[in-house]
């Protein structure tokens, strides 16, 4: 979560309290605010209409979700969604045996997801729930550390340090997880026109301390898939040779939700043995609000028993992992929900549709004549794409800049080493962002053109504005 300071004197001496009687019943108690305390606790309640016209009305000011095409995250789902959500919201799912429906409704998205993803066993398979991706890759590293520490118990009583093997591509988490429990991230930086991990240059980065190889299926820089499968029969190399038997973790974030339903004949999961888990999160392409991640193994050996807790459930056995001991049943009821509702055919029209949108606002940008697509929405349906070389008169944060005085949300960043001189700008396309607004979208970009051309030449600009958008 982002840090935050409290507040400066400036602030605290902001105390306004100018009577406005169209905020609030003419009741001294209601408070009649026309501005309410930002950084201290009011002395007493307000109306309760009152305080949610004061947070209604600050929220006008955040960004149109729909129109963000830098989120992965789900904008949009059915009314009776949220209505579900609503009757769940209340229920802390952690409580298996207060909740035993909800566990339930759990255990059966993670049989869905084992089915889905080829699991040898799905009743071997083992898995739990998260709040999102985020959470779930901190699972799979320290599954992949434990099974590591447990392999390597008598040759290196504690002096050796473990490595993960990874691009530098992947999502801000991986970073996070070997910063907190001490693992050296080994990243291959991009070169030329590879901007994900190869399969060479992870074979070559192993020793015998590496943990595991994380294979992004879905880069967030520019949409693409990672060899997974190629990964895999170079680790089989190394095996042979050296005797490591590394294992891979697939985050799969967005595409393990996209390429079961879309690109049904690509090996990337669990049909190859090599791959020891899965983790993905329900709300981006799983097509559920914000909330909920998912997190896989092939079988239990794939997840060390010493790092699952177990509580009694319904007068049996409940296993358990997880860093979240309070969180709501809601988005678990609502990914079950869209599993039932949609099943196998449903998500592959979505997914279709959406991958549809992409490649077609792809090929239209490109056809403009003053942009270079990297990607074109074919692997994930999300594409990259930066202003052609022969392009002066404005940059990349130009236009991302611009598009936002219409209302679109569009990123634009530079990419990680060995390619810090590109500079993209990145579309999501999801479910909700439908033709129709992908041609609203083009017509805004087009009509901003002609401006952006007459320019003496690109806005000077912060160096805070090059964010990545990992999310």
């Amino acid at each position: 979560m982002t840090l935050h300071k409290g507040a400066s004197e400036s602030d605290r001496r902001h105390t306004g309290n100018p009577v406005n009687p169209f905020y609030g019943e003419a009741d001294p108690v209601a408070g009649m605010q026309t501005s309410p305390p930002r950084h201290t606790l009011p002395d007493g309640p307000v109306a309760p209409h009152t305080a949610y016209q004061f947070v209604h009305d600050e929220l006008m000011l955040d960004g149109n979700s729909r129109l963000n095409l830098a989120t992965f995250v789900t904008t949009w789902m059915e009314p009776q969604a949220g209505i579900l959500m609503g009757e769940c919201r209340d229920k802390n799912m952690i409580d298996k045996d207060e909740y035993p429906r909800t566990a339930e409704l759990e255990r059966r998205c993670v049989a869905m997801l084992a089915d889905l993803w080829h699991a040898p066993d799905p009743s071997a398979t083992v898995g739990c729930s998260t709040t999102g991706s985020s959470e779930a890759c901190m699972l799979a590293g320290m599954a992949l550390k434990r099974r590591w520490t447990q392999r390597n118990a008598d040759r290196y009583p504690g002096g050796a340090r473990p490595n993960l093997i990874m691009g530098a591509n992947v999502q801000v988490c991986w970073e996070k997880f070997c910063n907190f429990w001490e693992v050296e991230a080994r990243q291959v930086p991009m070169e030329g026109g590879r901007f994900h991990l190869d399969a060479a240059s992870a074979a070559e980065l192993c020793d015998e301390n590496t943990i595991g190889v994380v294979a992004i299926l879905g880069s967030t820089f520019d949409g693409s898939y990672e060899p997974v499968a190629e990964i895999c029969t170079a680790l089989d190399e190394v095996q042979e040779k050296k005797g490591w038997d590394i294992p891979v973790h697939v985050d799969g974030a967005s595409g393990a939700m996209v390429a079961p339903f879309v690109d049904p004949d690509l090996v990337w999961d669990f049909r190859l043995p090599r791959v020891a888990s899965i983790n993905t999160s329900g709300h981006k392409y799983g097509l559920v609000y914000p909330g909920v991640g998912w997190a896989l193994w092939r079988d239990a050996q794939a997840l060390p028993e010493e790092l699952v807790f177990r509580v009694n459930y319904l007068g049996g056995d409940m296993p358990t992992f997880a860093l979240n001991f309070s969180r709501p049943g809601a988005q678990v009821a609502a990914q079950y929900y869209t599993f039932l509702r949609l099943g196998r055919d449903g998500y592959r029209a979505v997914q279709q549709a959406t991958r549809d949108v992409a490649c077609s606002t792809a090929e239209r940008i490109g056809s403009l004549g003053d942009f270079t697509l990297l990607t074109r929405g074919d692997e994930l349906p999300v594409f990259a794409f930066t202003t052609a070389a022969d392009v002066k008169a404005f940059d990349v944060f130009d236009v991302s800049r611009r598009l936002k005085e219409r209302g679109w949300l569009v990123p634009a960043y530079t990419f990680p080493p060995h390619r810090e001189d590109l500079s993209v700008l990145r579309v999501v396309c999801r479910n909700g962002f439908s033709q129709d607004l992908a041609d609203l979208f083009l017509a805004d970009l087009e009509a901003l053109l002609p401006e952006l051309r007459a320019q003496p030449g690109p806005m000077d600009r912060p160096e805070s504005m090059a964010t990545a958008f990992h999310h």
